[in-house]
């Protein structure tokens, strides 16, 4: 029913969830082995990127059981500012984490894994996916598998080439084949491609470097799960592993300046390449801010590894400027290089080009998902992957039933996507920043956010649901002694809190604004509220604390939600016809055909005061359709 090509984060996720929907799925990778491999950084999560992993384990998906499996230490970032930006994240085993993935995987009814590369499509007389063409076996004999749903999941493998230096070699990553023949074929069937770059850091052997002056940086005790399934993760109390952290130094910005002619030379943006604006090189920060040092985590690849991966200074020098620069900052000054870094470039498809549900446009039954997208990231790739593997196995069924597609206002997924289809010149990463309603989109309630929709199309367990339900049975217990226990201010205030001396009694929820209110504190007054589980109190703490914004944030989704969600005419429709439009935004339009009003607003290239005139068009369609 559904091929999946590719095994990195995206593809696993999009296979999972295809087969998890019942569809039967083949996942088509160049090695087994290296199902699930975390080919730059040895971690998962972050602000953002933590929220997009709780959705993907909302919905059933992998990426969170996987960290929790394989995590080595965990932390809670951003826990000194507001809840909706703090973001779980967590250093990997990177063999764990691939060995775990390969196993989910096997373990996954409907699902075939096989080794293969795709070479070509196979398209029908109306142009719609009918299959893909592979190179050749063993045998030396090119085969066919026939699908009408196919998710390509590629990464950086198409027509990727490696840059250290002026040395260029022709790889998806290090030591694998890039995909040139399927980069050939979407070129030539019509789509618009674009070249992207993104880079990695050297490796360097652990028992090079003096971590004794070095700040060391500790997990938080007890770590915190990803998974919703999960109640703490596998690894055991008091064994997360350390990370340090150093700095460059002027010595470094100095040798980077002086070798700067030899870094390399990529086939965009004038010979700079587009990379990943949030996640610089070392010379373009050293270019940007000429008078700063920066910061270098240094994380460990691994309970029992002995490399090191020094996380800040991506590079594509030559090896020898690698080795001078990397020894110019503290704790490395004797640092052995075991791998080099490197510099990749690879095509990416205009996103443009993409329907809310990742289909193409242009070949019905084609979907994309991660970084041939123009996203970066192992987060954004998975989440990507899922909703692809979702949507075309629901695509795939004898009676379809509508799409799955999550708005802006439901899912930091749907926030992604949105972006997304309008279009990137340069790689795309998560913030919290891109969410407008980040207030309602937290990590401690994405599963009351996401796992009941994703059950309706049969993408949960039945497990899964039972723990929603207790969890949801929880918070309405929770509420319940929350606004069962009123007290004055002087009660409140001899209880240890910082009420407002205004003589109005307040219950526990309403307390919970004020300063000093804290779980432990309210449970003084109330305690039968000890005995609710943690989870839930967690929830119930952000809630009653930020009740006023949240309730102000929940009208503006409903107002959002009144015009956002107004259907602009179906796909083709020539915006010729709506007066008033420029020229370029007619042929802005004319190329991304946005499915709904809001779609439309952020269009890259629509004027602001062009919104009226596709708000009339909307709303006489809707008429219409009445």
């Amino acid at each position: 029913d559904v091929v999946v090509i590719g095994g990195g984060h995206a593809g696993t996720e999009a296979a999972a969830a295809s087969a998890r929907t019942g569809a039967r799925t083949l996942l088509l990778t160049h090695k087994l082995a290296d199902i699930g491999a975390l080919s730059c950084n040895p971690s998962i999560g972050g602000v953002g990127k933590g929220h997009l992993v709780c959705e993907i384990d909302a919905m059933g998906g992998m990426m969170g059981k996987l960290a929790d499996e394989a995590g080595v230490q965990f932390r809670m970032l951003n826990m000194s500012k507001g809840p909706a930006v703090r973001g779980p994240r967590a250093q990997m085993d990177r063999q764990m984490y691939r060995s775990a993935s390969l196993r989910l995987l096997t373990e996954t009814p409907n699902l075939t894994l096989s080794c293969g590369s795709v070479h070509d499509l196979l398209l029908d007389d109306a142009g719609a996916v009918r299959g893909v063409k592979l190179g050749a076996d063993t045998r030396g004999e090119a085969w066919e598998v026939l699908s009408s749903r196919v998710i390509i999941t590629t990464g950086t493998f198409l027509r990727g080439v490696i840059h250290v230096g002026t040395e260029t070699i022709a790889a998806g990553r290090a030591g694998d084949k890039p995909a040139t023949a399927l980069a050939d074929t979407l070129y030539r069937v019509g789509f618009q491609v674009g070249r992207l770059k993104t880079g990695t850091p050297p490796r360097i052997a652990t028992d090079s470097i003096d971590f004794s002056a070095l700040p060391v940086q500790y997990g938080d005790e007890p770590p915190k799960a990803f998974s919703y399934m999960n109640d703490k993760p596998a690894i055991a109390h008091g064994e997360q592993i350390l990370c340090w952290s150093t700095r460059t130094t002027e010595e470094t910005n100095r040798v980077v300046n002086e070798h700067g002619h030899l870094s390399p030379i990529f086939n965009s943006h004038d010979g700079k390449g587009a990379g990943p604006r949030y996640c610089p090189s070392l010379d373009t920060k050293v270019a940007r801010f000429p008078d700063r040092t920066h910061l270098v985590w240094l994380e460990p690849e691994g309970l029992d590894s002995e490399l090191i991966y020094p996380n800040g200074i991506s590079m594509g020098f030559p090896l020898h400027i690698q080795e001078e620069i990397t020894r110019t900052i503290p704790g490395l000054e004797n640092a052995r290089l075991v791998h080099p870094a490197y510099f990749i470039e690879y095509d990416y498809i205009d996103p443009t080009q993409l329907r809310p549900t990742l289909e193409t446009r242009l070949i019905p039954g084609l979907y994309l998902a991660g970084q041939i997208n123009g996203s970066t990231g192992y987060e954004e790739a998975g989440a990507q992957g899922l909703m692809a593997g979702l949507n075309a196995s629901l695509a795939s069924r004898a009676n379809p039933p509508p799409p799955f597609i999550l708005g802006r206002d439901e899912a930091y997924i749907g926030v992604m996507i949105d972006d997304l289809l309008r279009g990137v010149t340069e790689p795309y990463r998560m913030f919290t920043s891109r969410a407008e309603y980040r207030l309602l989109l937290r990590t401690d309630n994405a599963d009351l956010r996401l796992t009941k929709r994703a059950a309706e199309i049969g993408a949960v367990c039945s497990e899964r649901l039972a723990q929603l339900d207790k969890k949801t049975s929880e918070l309405a217990r929770g509420r319940a002694l929350l606004h069962s226990v009123a007290l004055s201010p002087h009660e409140w205030l001899e209880l240890g809190m910082q009420p407002c001396m205004d003589g109005v009694r307040r219950t526990a929820w309403q307390i919970f604004g004020h300063k000093g209110a804290t779980w432990d504190l309210v449970t003084r007054a109330c305690p039968p509220l000890a005995s609710i589980r943690a989870d839930a109190a967690e929830v119930l703490s952000i809630e009653a604390t930020y009740a006023e914004f949240i309730d102000v944030q929940v009208r503006e989704v409903e107002m959002f939600r009144r015009e956002e969600l107004l259907p602009m005419p179906p796909h083709p429709f020539d915006y010729f016809q709506v007066p008033s439009l420029a020229h370029e935004e007619v042929e802005i339009l004319n190329r991304t055909q946005p499915s709904t009003l809001g779609a439309a607003s952020r269009t890259p290239g629509v004027r602001p005061g062009s919104l009226i005139y596709l708000l009339k068009l909307a709303k006489r369609r809707q008429q219409e359709g009445r």
